[in-house]
């Protein structure tokens, strides 16, 4: 079974006011990207007609009001699923979390935070050297379970960004 691995960096947050990292907001500008990218993740799914069975968030306010706006464009109807693992973690700790998957999911959508997005993605594909906010990079892997996937080398990969034209 191909399996689909799309990391999503968080929109661009607001620093407006003096909140806990976690209870960060999106800014204006996260809330018009995010949209804007799910658009694209849609057109480029429907390219290859899939479908995300999950989508998994880091608790963080912005992370969270990202994945919803994905969901929304992407027309998912499932749980948005929350994994304090995801913040404040590192790529080792995102490989467990991907290791860790169902089989039974074709394609998972990771809405999460930098630098440990930046780290994992680029671990995937060297090309990828950073991950804007609101970044997306997927991943398609041949054949193999999750709990593989941290030691294989992707078979297709995609990357877009807010500023890409």
């Amino acid at each position: 079974m191909k399996r689909t691995l799309i990391l999503v960096r968080h929109g661009k947050s607001s620093w407006e006011e003096d909140l806990p990292d976690r209870e960060r907001p999106l800014a204006e500008r996260g809330l018009r990207d995010a949209p804007m990218m799910g658009k694209r993740l849609a057109k480029a799914l429907a390219d290859n007609e899939v479908h995300p069975d999950l989508i998994l968030s880091s608790p963080a306010c912005r992370a969270l009001s990202t994945a919803r706006l994905l969901a929304d464009v992407l027309a998912y109807r499932g749980e948005i699923a929350l994994d304090k693992r995801m913040y404040a973690s590192d790529a080792r700790t995102l490989l467990t979390v991907i290791g860790a998957l169902d089989d039974g999911l074709r394609c998972v959508i990771l809405v999460g935070h930098d630098p440990e997005f930046t780290e994992l993605a680029h671990g995937f594909s060297s090309e990828i050297t950073r991950m804007p906010t609101c970044a997306i990079a997927r991943f398609s892997f041949e054949g193999e379970p999750w709990s593989a996937i941290p030691t294989l080398a992707p078979t297709r990969v995609w990357f877009d960004c807010p500023k890409k034209p």
